[in-house]
Order: C-alpha cells, then structure tokens, then sequence
C-alpha cells in the first residue's frame, strides 16, 4: 500500500511548549509536539491516492493541502512524537480506504401488497363517509 518508513521521513515536527496545568516546568520544557504533513508536494503517494487523501481527509487539510496533527498527551517530547505518529499512520491508512459499493435492494413482494391493502382500506373509509348517490 505505501512505506510507512519513507512517509515519515517526509513529516516536519516542531515541538512547543505545552498549554494546560503543570506548574513551572510546563512553562521551561517543549513537550507538545505539532506534525505537518505536505500531502501535496508527497512523493509517496501516486495521483489517485493522492486524489483519494484529498477527498477523504478535506476537512483536515488545510487550504494549501498540509495535515496538521498535535499531540500534548504526555510530559515527555518523545512519548508525545510516537502518538503523533501513530495517528497519523491510521488517519492515512483510514484515509486511503475506498468505499464500499452501495447495492440498492428491492422491496419485497409482501411489502408491496401490504402498502395496496392498506391504501384499499383507506379508499373504502373514505367511500363509506360519502352520502349514498340517488338516481
């Protein structure tokens, strides 16, 4: 399907400090670390997966076709990087899955004579409502 070595090579990381509680440390260390992905310039990916990303991750992606991911979870620069990682392998391998094939059923015989019975029913109610005709 794709290198996931070679993809990863072509990631940016950045790291900053984090936001949220934790005392002063949380104000000396950069543990947060933020993932930029270039999907457009990737030499991953053929046309067509490129095409299939773009559809499937639109509202990810920014206008200039770059995902960005974060991740702020643990204390530590290098846990953080892993999970950052992680998620983007499954958001790609999840992005590059194609959609199944919608197969219209038909609608079975006795669902189409109980919808003709019923709407015979209701025919003869409203019938029976009308005062009789006199020739």
């Amino acid at each position: 399907m794709f290198d996931a070595n070679l993809l990863i090579t072509e990631l940016n990381f950045k790291a900053i400090r984090s936001s949220g509680a934790g005392g002063q440390h949380v104000n000396k260390v950069s543990s947060k670390v933020v993932l930029n992905f270039d999907l457009s310039n990737s030499q991953v990916f053929s046309e067509t997966q490129k095409a299939l990303l773009f559809k499937n991750l639109s509202n990810r992606l920014t206008t200039d076709g770059v995902l960005i991911l974060q991740s702020d979870e643990s204390r530590s620069q290098h846990k953080n990087k892993d999970l950052v990682i992680k998620r983007f392998l499954e958001l790609i391998k999840e992005g590059l899955k194609k959609p199944k094939k919608r197969k219209p059923t038909k609608v079975p015989r006795s669902v189409k004579l109980k919808r003709l019975s019923k709407k015979k029913q209701q025919a003869d109610k409203k019938a029976n409502r009308k005062p009789p005709e006199i020739n």
